[in-house]
Order: structure tokens, then C-alpha cells, then sequence
């Protein structure tokens, strides 16, 4: 079977997930990597023994026509003009979440991929989880019944990364757009993919980065250029209530920096036949024979890192060689933004969007 020949844009801290998965798949090679941090392109190239280095993007597609797809790992604000050079040079494109810092250019990413009949998919890796397809597997079977109600949080008491996601020019936002859209689009994809109709957001800028903490941060991305000089112009807390077409709601809260005893990440569904909770174990609550029932399933039912990026990995590389279809299209990726562009809107405006 053909090997695809890849290239990586933007070798960053997230960018190692996304290498050692090509590295595991046998029908994946890697070609070449591209930042414009020329130290850490060097490091990144001699520890994975690439030799193909470039700090353009536009030079590296335009000098290695021989590339099939891409692995966008940049700054949130680079993934559309990165994405659209790339699909627009005939290449497929896997795409860090979030897919943009706004609808318009998730949009003008999307026809870019059908204009060149492209394979544009977007890095919701949560979907691929193990807890995600225990679940899915529970709802896809009806133990669910209608789910009508779902509570999202993904919470940090001290953990703004510094460097690029503090500022906003680079980001597009803080704890909702890097933390609210992984639990944003497991919620709403679990949820059947419904359509968002309406949003009631708020975000708050209180406790920013906490600079005046004498302990360590719990959460430090080492390679998103921290410096003295950071800029923190980002919400440190986010909240929401979004509605479906469907009548459904779901209710998140996202934040770098917020006045809790430890971090917390937990996603609630509440059905008509039952209910289940991930925080991380895989929890049930039904009614068996009359009676209210919590069950808790014998087998490791929690989110695992291990092997979660070369799942994601291995369905792409699935998806190019033998027409599967995406799991995590750049459709789904337009409709998360157009929720993400909600909330920041609602919040600026103090009351309630229609989309």
C-alpha cells in the first residue's frame, strides 16, 4: 500500500503528538516540518531525523510538490491561511482545533477544501477517545432515550499556558476556544451534531494570569514562546448556555484561572431513559426493574491519552488511503466556531444571539 507523505506546519508542543502518529502508522512517512521559531525547527528536526526544514509555508509546499497532506499545528490565528495555502497547493489537510478564530475563515477553509476536492479534517481528538466510544456505543443503543440537557465543564484554578494563548491577536480567545471547544464539540457530537440556534454568553476578565502567584502555574506549554514580555488580554472564564434546533441545551464553563480547590473536567448527559457522567470514569444512572440504578461498567471506562492522537492519526491516513468516511469533518469544525463566535459575541453584547 502506498505511504502518504507528510509535512508538519508549526512543530510546537501539540505537534509531537501529531509526528509520533505518523511515526506508528506504516502507511504514513514523514517528509518535512516548517515553523518561523528557527531554534525550535532545528531542535524538532534532529530529534525526529527530519532534514527537510523550512520557516515558509509557501516555500515548503511550493518545493516539495511530492507532499500529499499536511498536519496544521500552528497558532490558532495561522490555521486558515496556513490550511488554505495548503489545500489550495492540492494537499490534505488535518487541522488543529479550533478550526479558525472565526466563521468567515473557517468558511473560506472549507471552500477551499471542496474547490480543490480535498480532505480537510479537523483535530477534535476528544472523538476519539476511548470514554467517547464506550459512550457513543450506550446513546447509539437508545439507553440514553432523548438526551434533552447536558453540563460541560473543562476548569483550571491556575493554569493560563502564557506565550501565544494569552494573546488574543494569536489565540482568538482563552480558556473557551482552547479548553470549551474540546468539551464543546464531544457534548454537541454526542448530542447528534444538532444544529446551534441561539446562545446566552459571559466572559470575565478577573484574575487574567494571575501574575502576583508565587507558585508554579499547573499547566505550562513550554513551547508557546513564553516571555516576559506576554501579553495576557484573554478571558480568564467563560460560561454559556447554548440551545439546538432540537430544543436541547448545553451549558459549559471553561477557564485558565478561577477560585476552586483543583481542576475539574466533567461532562454530564441527562436523557430521558438515563443518565451518564464522564469525570473521567464512565458513569450510568437508570432505572432497572422499578428501581433507580448507577452503574459503573466493569471494564476501564475513563479517558486515556495513550493512543488518543494515534487514533486520530490512523483515521486519516484510513480516510486518504481507502475513501472512509471523515469522522471529524471541516463541516463540523464551521458549526463549532459559529458556537464559539456566539458565546464571545453574547458575552460582548450582554444578552442572548440567534445564529
Amino acid at each position: 500500500m502506498k505511504k502518504l507523505k507528510i509535512g508538519i506546519i508549526g512543530v510546537g508542543n501539540i505537534s509531537a503528538f501529531h509526528i509520533e502518529g505518523y511515526q506508528k502508522n506504516p502507511h504514513a512517512e514523514l517528509t518535512a516540518f516548517c515553523d518561523t521559531n528557527e531554534d525550535r525547527l532545528r531542535y524538532m528536526g534532529n530529534k525526529y531525523g527530519v532534514s527537510r526544514c523550512f520557516t515558509s509555508a509557501q516555500e515548503m509546499l511550493a518545493r516539495l510538490p511530492e507532499l500529499d497532506a499536511v498536519s496544521v499545528c500552528t497558532w490558532n490565528s495561522e490555521h486558515a491561511p496556513v490550511a488554505i495555502a495548503a489545500l489550495n497547493a492540492g494537499k490534505h489537510v488535518l487541522c488543529e482545533k479550533p478550526m479558525a478564530v472565526t466563521v468567515a475563515a473557517a468558511r473560506e477553509m472549507l471552500a477551499a477544501a471542496e474547490k480543490n476536492n480535498r480532505l480537510l479534517m479537523i483535530g477534535f481528538v476528544r472523538r476519539f477517545g476511548n470514554d467517547c466510544r464506550i459512550l457513543k456505543d450506550f446513546i447509539d443503543q437508545d439507553s440514553l432515550g432523548e438526551i434533552y440537557y447536558t453540563k460541560a465543564c473543562y476548569l483550571r484554578r491556575n493554569g493560563n499556558p502564557g506565550g501565544w494563548f494569552g494573546d488574543r491577536s494569536r489565540s482568538g480567545g482563552g480558556p473557551l476556544i482552547d479548553l470549551g471547544v474540546h468539551v464543546i464539540d464531544l457534548s454537541r457530537y454526542l448530542m447528534g451534531n444538532r444544529r446551534p440556534v441561539s446562545i446566552y454568553g459571559a466572559a470575565f476578565q478577573k484574575l487574567f494570569d494571575r501574575p502576583h502567584i508565587k507558585t508554579a502555574k499547573n499547566y505550562v506549554a513550554s513551547s508557546a514562546g513564553e516571555g516576559k514580555q506576554d501579553v495576557c488580554d484573554v478571558e480568564d472564564l467563560a460560561v454559556a448556555m447554548i440551545r439546538f434546533d432540537n430544543g436541547a441545551v448545553l451549558q459549559v464553563e471553561a477557564s485558565f484561572s478561577l477560585n476552586i480547590k483543583q481542576n475539574e473536567g466533567v461532562l454530564q448527559f441527562f436523557g430521558t431513559k438515563g443518565g451518564a457522567k464522564l469525570s473521567p470514569e464512565l458513569e450510568l444512572y437508570t432505572e432497572l426493574n422499578g428501581y433507580l440504578a448507577d452503574i459503573n461498567l466493569a471494564a476501564p471506562t475513563a479517558l486515556s491519552f495513550n493512543g488518543l492522537f494515534e487514533a486520530e492519526i490512523d483515521h486519516f491516513v484510513d480516510c486518504l488511503l481507502n475513501g472512509t468516511p471523515c469522522r471529524a469533518p471541516a463541516q463540523d469544525g464551521v458549526e463549532i466556531m459559529r458556537i464559539l463566535e456566539g458565546i464571545y459575541e453574547s458575552a460582548r453584547l450582554g444578552r442572548e444571539v440567534i445564529l
